[in-house]
């Protein structure tokens, strides 16, 4: 039994960030039902980097395991209907319609709080629920732009290099799931649902606590540098640097020590306190024309014997490999009915009582309609009529 084993999530979002929180959830036990047009949610229809599956594309398959699917049109008064009939017996609503969208289908908090006032009901938006920006669209890589995280990394006067991942939807999706288990314990406490409200643009903003507090309480400026440091706020050398064969990480070291190890004698008398700031640019050229020299594995043996900080820059081939990777179990393995076997991140919190587990994988637009519906009490004859009214919709295996 999972943790949260004997919740009922009606997930109601698109795309990442709901899903994803969604998928957190479930991971934990918790019976996630998602609530999709009759068509399927959108994830379904787009594919990340080209790859498509046999029914399911990957992008919708890595974000919504453990969800039983039940296909509505909320527009039609039946579908509606139902959705209020399970909102009823649910724990936690989860949506990121863009701001009003939720009013007019007739399942904002206000409205479902009044059928079941126990209810958590989690929204999401792209900038919060209201204010200038109300009407945008909030997009992984708009954010990242706005939050100023871009220019905190590489050379002054180039373009920002955005983040490797879908950085602003993940952290969305992690605050959505925190916010999701606190108003669920403030609950368990009081009896009392309450509406969770999180936004990208504040999840984004308060990811860069350290960061943004350097800037406003110190007052210390987010100058790029020449060299394409890794971060303006850390001293150098701090950042990738390419080597005979490949490129390898080094962070915070003693000048000193790195001086030895290198084979660069300015950095002996150099000081770790204030040269490293001020010498920044002729600190990171020079490391860096020393390490072309050998090869990734030289120079790490050699970094890890003087207590340099200090890895490879893997590409997700070596990533997958990696032994502690394999020890850890960071990815799960599963066979899915329709796209065979599946190897991908699993949830990363180990709990010693109830761990997480993949009691099922992505399933097609309304795969589990008819069963949903019979468990909030429709019979065969009811369920037949909504079917035949495309109120709702079935899909098979």
């Amino acid at each position: 039994m999972g943790i949260l084993s004997g919740y009922r999530i009606l997930d109601c979002s698109i795309a990442m960030a709901g899903p994803f929180a969604a998928q957190r959830l479930g991971d934990l036990g918790a019976d996630v039902v998602k609530i999709e047009p009759v068509t399927g949610e959108w994830q379904r229809h787009v594919s990340a980097g080209g790859a498509r599956g046999n029914k399911i594309n990957v992008s919708f398959l890595s974000l919504n395991r453990n969800k039983r699917s039940l296909a509505v049109d909320l527009k039609s008064p039946d579908g509606k209907q139902v959705m209020l009939d399970l909102v009823t017996s649910a724990d936690v609503f989860l949506q990121n319609y863009r701001p009003g969208v939720a009013k007019r289908l007739g399942v904002d908090y206000e409205s479902l709080a009044a059928i079941n006032p126990r209810l958590v009901y989690v929204s999401i938006s792209g900038y919060g629920e209201d204010g200038p920006y109300v009407d945008r669209p909030g997009q992984d890589l708009v954010l990242q732009g706005m939050s100023g995280a871009m220019l905190s990394a590489g050379r002054d006067g180039e373009a920002p290099t955005p983040a490797g991942q879908y950085l602003v939807d993940a952290i969305t999706a992690y605050t959505a799931f925190e916010g999701a288990l606190a108003a669920l314990l403030h609950r368990e406490r009081t009896g009392e649902g309450q509406l969770v409200q999180v936004n990208m643009l504040d999840a984004i903003t308060t990811l860069q606590m350290q960061e943004l507090s350097v800037f406003t309480v110190a007052g210390k400026p987010q100058t790029r540098s020449a060299e394409p440091h890794a971060h303006v706020y850390i001293r150098a050398p701090y950042g990738a640097f390419a080597t005979s064969d490949g490129f390898i990480i080094i962070a915070f070291p003693k000048l000193a020590a790195l001086g030895e190890v290198i084979g660069e004698p300015n950095f002996l008398t150099m000081d770790d306190e204030t040269d490293t700031w001020t010498r920044r640019d002729e600190i990171f050229a020079q490391t860096r024309a020393r390490l072309v020299t050998r090869t990734s594995a030289e120079w790490l043996e050699l970094l890890r014997a003087a207590d340099i900080w200090c890895g490879p820059v893997y590409g997700y081939a070596d990533l997958v490999a990696d032994p502690q990777i394999a020890h850890n179990g960071t990815f799960v393995e599963y066979d899915h009915p329709t796209e065979g076997h599946v190897k991908t991140p699993g949830f990363p919190i180990r709990f010693s009582r109830t761990p997480s587990r993949v009691e099922r994988g992505a399933p097609l637009a309304g795969q589990h309609t008819r069963e949903v519906l019979r468990e909030a009490g429709y019979d065969e004859t009811r369920i037949e009529a909504l079917l035949s009214a495309g109120a709702v919709a079935s899909g098979q295996l």
